[in-house]
């Protein structure tokens, strides 16, 4: 049997003798400008990250076209330093955004802000509050990125002071474990030093497992937020109250640790079973628009919120691209919360639906397209992490 012939046979009915000449030349066509058909597949996923970093630098324009001078303070009800930690969020954000993005312009506009701020933790290096010390991890980045043992010495002296207490008990407020937990863990990678992934651990675990009884619902795989938040708080239809971005604070912490350890590591195991259960509860109420409700299994307060969709998207993003979420229904989990946070952006770049600060859904409500938060620094942090989580995710997918 001719070549030509065999190789017709794969394409379209043997008595069409042009038209699987014409099939022929089109696949192999196609085979030259591509490689192989898995490569032409491939090709799409740099323009759809390429799409993603888009949205994610007109966020980005909008608000350090806002906010040009990164050193001015907040004044929202009062006056705050700019390493305030809803502002420390964003430098989070803005850190996770230069990964896919090398724009020096970030590098300038974070390094200006440090630099003013003298690389000291809120409110001085005594301070053992949490929310004072979230600014020391973009800190620790730029020492990653660029040395400079300026960048390091109060963050040393601040936790150095504050694991010479003894307690561990600082840490009453789940946002606090963003907020921190990190931070420790970030310095014990760069000094070699365990004791302050020790320190970490432990406060995570008295947070965990003792203030109030537990703030970590361990059967339903979701957090109280704080003291005041334990059973049998409920919403007004009964249901337990677990907020969506305390849980995204979380839920982000554990994956900021577990990227500075080995997986073998004990306390990686540890922490990888609480983001499993985590994950397991948060893919059963994210909603069919890929949002997921500021109270996360309840119907009070239903609607569209961009922070905690945002910080779960991040999560879930690392979790796939790492393999700790193997299910597709995760991967679809993240496509269908970038399509729902992407949809809150203006043309301008402003985010809509973003809940303002509080500490329960019921905080910043109405929260709607329109709604501005009293503060968007810390919404601006939290939609940069998703998104740059999502990018990479769509590159290692390639």
């Amino acid at each position: 049997m001719p070549a030509f012939e065999l190789k017709s046979r794969l394409f379209l009915d043997s008595e069409n003798i042009i038209m699987k000449r014409n099939t022929i030349f089109i696949f192999f066509l196609l085979l030259a400008l591509t490689g192989s058909p898995l490569q032409a597949h491939a090709r799409t996923s740099p323009r759809k990250a390429s799409d993603i970093l888009t949205t994610a630098q007109k966020v980005n324009t909008y608000f350090m076209n806002r906010y040009q001078d990164p050193t001015q303070p907040t004044f929202v009800k009062k006056e705050r330093s700019s390493n305030l930690w809803t502002r420390a969020v964003y430098y989070e954000g803005l850190m996770a955004l230069y990964e896919i993005d090398k724009n020096p312009e970030y590098i300038d506009y974070t390094d200006r802000w440090a630099k003013f701020h003298q690389w000291s933790p809120r409110n001085g290096v005594n301070t053992t509050n949490a929310d004072d010390q979230c600014c020391e991890q973009t800190y620790l980045e730029r020492y990653v990125q660029s040395g400079g043992q300026e960048k390091i010495e109060k963050v040393k002296e601040n936790l150095d002071l504050q694991m010479a207490s003894g307690k561990h008990t600082y840490w009453t407020w789940i946002d606090a474990i963003q907020m921190a937990m990190p931070l420790y863990a970030k310095y014990a990678k760069i000094t070699g030093e365990r004791k302050y992934l020790d320190y970490a651990i432990n406060s995570y675990k008295w947070s965990r497992d003792t203030l109030a009884g537990g703030l970590f619902n361990k059967k339903e795989g979701l957090w109280w937020r704080d003291k005041d938040y334990v059973a049998p708080y409920k919403e007004t239809d009964g249901k337990n109250c677990y907020w969506s971005r305390g849980n995204g604070w979380v839920y982000a912490a554990l994956v900021r640790v577990m990227q500075t350890l080995r997986k073998n590591d004990k306390d990686y195991q540890f922490l990888k079973r609480d983001y499993l259960l985590m994950s397991r509860a948060l893919i059963k109420c994210q909603r069919k628009d890929g949002f997921w409700n500021p109270s996360l299994v309840s119907s009070s307060y239903e609607g569209p919120e961009t922070s905690g969709t945002s910080l779960f998207l991040y999560g879930m993003s690392w979790g796939v691209q790492n393999g700790l979420l193997k299910n597709r229904s995760y991967r679809q989990a993240c496509d269908k919360a970038w399509k729902a946070i992407k949809s809150t952006v203006h043309a301008n770049g402003f985010i809509g639906y973003s809940q303002g600060t509080g500490k329960d859904p019921a905080a910043g409500q109405p929260v709607n397209s329109t709604h501005i938060p009293d503060f968007e620094d810390f919404g601006t942090g939290c939609f940069l992490l998703g998104a740059a989580g999502y990018a990479r995710l769509i590159e290692y997918s390639r």
